[in-house]
């Protein structure tokens, strides 16, 4: 956590691998934008947004042969891939991920670079920041659920910026130039609007959590929003209650199967 007068060092994660793609044009957007925001308060005086690209990670399928959960120290982990990608994560206070929705969903990558630790992110707040053809709402929300699951503390709001329209996604699904201007200086602009105040509002969520100013009540928020509250998930998922897992997986199923032609991806 960040006191008063601190930097905090923000890392930005682009979470596609796709080629070509748009997310690095768009997480770039992303810190612009944040760069261009008004201070407010005296919590941090500025913070440190450092680009984290997944596709030159390029973490193989999760390796270890632990659980992370059970490692406690860093080094210990059984690959020099690991062990490098844990040093990264420990670097930052706090994470902002930028991801496509895929056919309702996040990347695999983005799963994949989150399953490989859990101490390294436990208790670190995040910011989820979507984007798609209708902005992502799916994936920014089942993100947002799995940071919890590690143990992160999301903010509240999620980003979700709609592609303004066929021409623009087609060039986004090129990895064309977007034109995007996070300087705040083209309120015409695409995602110079409504969105822009949407990325502060959940920025700024970001900083209070980072500052360490209500931070159980931030937590406590964020786990009761996202469905992961303690009581419901033993309610649903009580050891030995098979009947009741059985009935959760027919009427989780019923509608996946009703929906067997998912929407395309979204980049």
């Amino acid at each position: 956590m960040v006191g008063t007068h601190t930097a905090a060092k923000i890392g930005v994660i682009v979470c596609s691998s796709r080629k070509p793609r748009a997310c690095p044009q768009i997480t770039q957007f992303i810190i612009d934008t944040i760069n261009s925001l008004p201070l407010k308060g005296d919590r941090i005086n500025n913070t440190i947004l450092t680009t984290i690209d997944l596709a030159e990670w390029n973490l193989p399928m999760f390796d270890e042969s632990d659980v992370p959960s059970q490692v406690h120290d860093p080094t210990k982990y059984d690959h020099a891939h690991t062990r490098a990608w844990a040093q990264e994560v420990l670097r930052y206070d706090a994470f902002i991920f930028v991801v496509p929705q895929y056919n309702w969903g996040y990347p695999a990558v983005v799963k994949n670079a989150i399953d490989y630790l859990y101490h390294e992110w436990k208790g670190k707040a995040a910011m989820v920041v979507s984007y798609g053809g209708h902005g992502g709402g799916k994936c920014n929300a089942q993100l947002r659920q799995v940071l919890c699951g590690v143990n992160m503390i999301p903010t509240a709001t999620g980003v979700e910026l709609s592609f303004p329209g066929r021409e623009f996604t087609v060039k986004a699904a090129r990895g064309k130039n977007l034109e995007l201007d996070g300087s705040g200086k083209n309120a015409g602009g695409v995602w110079g609007g409504a969105e822009r105040e949407q990325i502060a509002k959940a920025y700024n969520e970001m900083l209070k959590i980072v500052g360490a100013n209500g931070l159980q009540k931030a937590w406590k928020s964020a786990t009761m929003k996202l469905g992961m509250a303690k009581k419901e998930i033993s309610r649903k998922y009580q050891k030995g209650d098979q009947a009741t897992s059985d009935a959760h997986a027919e009427k989780v199923a019923a509608p996946t199967a009703a929906n067997g032609h998912a929407a395309a991806a979204e980049e």
